[in-house]
């Protein structure tokens, strides 16, 4: 694939579709969102209005830490408070597909559609790429972003046209592309990070304690894991609990779950062999936090298992 002459056809597709008109994005730095960022300001220029929400299942400090990389790049990004719609939203909600869509719901029809009437825009660029639509139709797990695909047509659910500049392509094309446009390898050798984000890595209901429970568990993860060369690796916790030992006295615990697997594309994906002693650490410091007491290794490949829990 000639990604250059992509790029050039991506960018000349989004002006003939947006004409004179105003296109928004979200963006949540992942290279998926972070290409059509690009895409859609050399094309779009000051018309391509960039936001990033903070739904509030972000890893530490990651809205700031994005915002600030792309006004380096002279992108400018709005952040946008939406955490108590989404919490609210999630409240009580276990089954994964209803989780999904409650993420969906409160992004297109509660957030989005907020900012589409104060920009005015007409048009919303997504980050969709191929496996996003398979995975969908095929019904093995709702991503967040496919709309027309499932039958939804955006223009009468919420008011304004969806384009999808990587639809054609998997996830290691679009890396290709990401270096292509210039993206700094932080940006185009991006760690996969699920568009639910963390409620992704929450089985049950996602409350405020145990997405602190699990950004700690996802920093200690990351932090030990940054030196190896592999797809993706992250940290889950279990709605299920574990009899445990702590200062002497009886601990009823939670259960994180570590996963590290290698991929291409994210079609499939096996299971990396890390060190016993790499292991071992990372137990230890997932377990040193309040109310953990078991910390396990996922040894399962994709399939059966697809890489994220929810």
């Amino acid at each position: 694939m000639n990604h250059k002459a992509f790029i050039q056809e991506q960018i000349a597709e989004i002006r003939k579709t947006v004409g004179d008109g105003i296109a928004i994005n979200a963006l949540s730095g992942g290279v998926d969102s972070s290409v059509v960022t690009v895409l859609g300001h050399r094309a779009l220029g000051r018309r391509m209005k960039t936001f990033f929400v903070d739904n509030a299942l972000m890893r530490n400090g990651e809205p700031a830490q994005i915002i600030k990389l792309f006004s380096n790049l002279k992108i400018p990004v709005e952040l946008v408070d939406a955490r108590a719609e989404f919490l609210k939203a999630l409240k009580g909600v276990t089954d994964p597909e209803k989780k999904r869509q409650a993420i969906t719901d409160t992004f297109y029809a509660k957030v989005f559609v907020k900012l589409v009437k104060k920009s005015k825009a007409r048009f919303l660029m997504h980050g969709t790429i191929l496996t996003d639509i398979e995975e969908s139709v095929a019904g093995i797990k709702r991503q967040h972003n496919i709309l027309s695909q499932l039958g939804i047509k955006p223009e009468e659910a919420y008011g304004y046209s969806v384009l999808e500049p990587l639809k054609t392509l998997r996830k290691d094309g679009v890396r290709e592309v990401a270096a292509q446009l210039g993206l700094p390898k932080s940006v185009a050798q991006r760690m996969p990070f699920p568009g639910p984000a963390l409620a992704a890595r929450i089985v049950g209901a996602v409350t405020e304690a145990k997405l602190e429970i699990v950004r700690q568990a996802t920093a200690i993860v990351e932090e030990e894991l940054a030196a190896c060369d592999v797809f993706q690796y992250f940290a889950v916790l279990l709605e299920d609990r574990a009899t445990g030992i702590r200062g002497g006295k009886r601990e009823f615990g939670r259960i994180i779950v570590v996963r590290c697997v290698n991929s291409v594309d994210a079609r499939t994906a096996t299971v990396t062999r890390l060190p016993w002693n790499k292991l071992e650490r990372i137990s230890r410091r997932i377990t040193g936090l309040k109310n953990i007491n078991r910390c396990v290794y996922d040894l399962t490949p994709k399939p059966p298992a697809t890489i994220e829990y929810v």
